[in-house]
C-alpha cells in the first residue's frame, strides 16, 4: 500500500504532490532546493552550501520516514550551471561513505524554483522492519 507524507518542518507543497512517497519497498523524495527550506535562500549562489543545506534536510526527511542516507540507492541532481559540478560533488560526497555512493544522474537545468542553483531528489530502500520480540 502506498503512503504519502509531508515533512512537517517544510511548507506544504504548492504543487500537487507530496514530499515523500512510500510503496512498502522504497522511499521517493521530491526534489528539494534551499529556497524550499526556511532561511535557505541566504546561501543561494554558494553551490557547496546549497548542496549541504539540501542534503541535511533530505537526511532529516529520510529519518522522519524511518530511513537514512545509508539506504539511498539513487540520486538526481539538477544544477543551473554544470561547470559547478566539481564544487557540488565535493560537498555532496561529505554525506556518503567513501566508495559507497548511490547511482546518480546530474543534469544542467537553466532555471530552478526560487532562483536556487541546486535541486536534489532521491530514492532510498526502506529498511526492513525490526523483528518483533
Amino acid at each position: 500500500m502506498h503512503r504519502f507524507l509531508n515533512d512537517p518542518t517544510l511548507a506544504v507543497p504548492v504543487f500537487p504532490g507530496s514530499h515523500i512517497a512510500m510503496d512498502g519497498h522504497y522511499l521517493f523524495l521530491s526534489g528539494l532546493t534551499v529556497t524550499d527550506i526556511q532561511g535557505g535562500d541566504a546561501v543561494v549562489g554558494d553551490i557547496a552550501e546549497e548542496t549541504r543545506w539540501v542534503m541535511r534536510r533530505l537526511s532529516r526527511m529520510l529519518e522522519y520516514a524511518g530511513a537514512s542516507l545509508a539506504h539511498v540507492v539513487r540520486v538526481d541532481i539538477h544544477l543551473t550551471d554544470l561547470d559547478t559540478i566539481h564544487i557540488m560533488d565535493a560537498a555532496y560526497a561529505e554525506f556518503f561513505t567513501y566508495h559507497s555512493y548511490p547511482a546518480r544522474t546530474c543534469t544542467e537545468s537553466p532555471r530552478l524554483s526560487g532562483g536556487a542553483n541546486v535541486e536534489i531528489t532521491l530514492m532510498a530502500r526502506q529498511p526492513d522492519p525490526a523483528p518483533a520480540d
